[in-house]
C-alpha cells in the first residue's frame, strides 16, 4: 500500500462527507489502542482545515487500565481540540443490577457473563459518544478495522459509530498506516504517544480476556489477517476447526445486521 497516497484519500474523503453533512463536529472514544488512535490523528487535519472540533473522550468503565487511559490521553493530548478522560464506572454498576437479568443469581465469573457484561459496557460507552454528538451537531467516527468486520469482533449497537476511515483496512496495515504518520510527524512527543498504542497489548478494555487474541484464539494479528483472506479467496479446505474460520461463520449474523425481509418476499403469492 502507498500509505502516503490512502492517508491524503481518506482525509480528502472525510473533507468531502464533512462539509456536505455541514457537521460542526467529530466525536471520538478514545480506548488507548491503535484504531481509536489512527482514527484520530487522521482526522485532526481534516478538522483543523474545515475549522470544526475533534472531541475526544477517554471512557472508563470498571476494567479498563491505567495504562490504557494514559495512552489514550496522550492521543488526546496532541490529536484532539477537546479532550477529557470520563469515568462512568458508578453509572454502570447501577445498570448492571437494572439490566442483567437475574442478577443476583447469576455466575458472574463466567465467560458468557463477563461477555454479556461487555456488551453493556460499550453500549454504555455509545451512550455517552453520540449525546455529545447530539450537544455538538457532530458525528460519531467509528473505529473498527476490516479484521474486526470479517471477525464480529465488535459490540452491536456499542462500537460501531457513523463513519468509518479504517472500516476497510486489515489490521496489519493500521499498523503500517500508524507507523507511517508517526514517522512523518515534526513533534517527537506526539510520534511517541501513537506508536505507544501500535506497541500496546490489543485490548477492548471490557474486561472480557486479557487482550483480543485471547478472545480470537491465535498469537498474532497477522496470521488472522492472513488466515481471513485465504477464506475470502474461497480457500476453506482444512478449517473447519479452525477459531478464526469459525468466528468469521459464526459472526455472519452481524454483518447482515440489521436484516430486513426483502419486499418482493414480503409480497410474494
Amino acid at each position: 500500500m502507498n500509505y502516503k497516497k490512502a492517508v491524503e484519500n481518506i482525509r480528502s474523503i472525510l473533507k468531502t462527507y464533512v462539509q456536505n453533512a455541514q457537521l460542526q463536529s467529530l466525536i471520538i472514544g478514545q480506548s488507548g489502542g491503535i484504531d481509536s488512535a489512527l482514527c484520530t490523528v487522521l482526522a485532526k487535519p481534516v478538522c483543523d482545515e474545515l475549522g470544526i472540533e475533534l472531541i475526544s473522550r477517554s471512557i472508563t468503565i470498571v476494567t479498563n487500565k491505567p495504562e490504557e487511559y494514559e495512552r489514550a490521553n496522550a492521543i488526546g493530548k496532541y490529536f484532539a481540540h477537546n479532550h477529557k478522560y470520563i469515568d462512568l464506572s458508578d453509572a454502570f454498576y447501577a445498570l448492571e443490577k437494572m439490566v442483567m437479568e437475574d442478577f443476583e443469581n447469576e455466575d458472574h465469573t463466567s465467560f458468557n457473563y463477563r461477555l454479556r457484561l461487555g456488551n453493556v459496557k460499550a453500549r454504555t460507552r455509545m451512550i455517552y459518544l453520540y449525546e455529545l454528538a447530539s450537544k455538538y451537531k457532530g458525528m460519531v467516527l467509528s473505529t473498527d478495522n476490516y479484521t474486526e468486520l470479517m471477525l464480529g469482533f465488535w459490540t452491536l449497537h456499542g462500537d460501531v459509530g457513523d463513519y468509518g476511515m479504517i472500516q476497510n483496512l486489515w489490521k496489519m496495515e493500521v499498523y503500517e498506516m500508524a507507523k507511517y504518520l508517526a514517522s512523518e510527524m515534526e513533534s517527537s512527543q506526539a510520534a511517541d504517544a501513537l506508536m505507544a498504542c501500535v506497541s500496546a497489548t490489543p485490548t477492548d478494555g471490557l474486561g472480557i480476556t486479557n487482550s483480543d487474541l485471547d478472545q480470537i484464539g491465535v498469537s498474532t494479528y497477522a496470521e488472522v489477517d492472513a488466515i481471513l483472506k485465504q477464506i475470502l479467496r474461497g480457500e476453506i479446505a482444512g478449517l473447519e476447526n479452525n477459531k478464526v474460520y469459525q468466528r468469521h461463520i459464526n459472526s455472519q449474523f452481524k454483518r447482515n445486521n440489521p436484516y430486513n425481509i426483502p419486499r418482493e418476499q414480503v409480497l410474494a403469492d
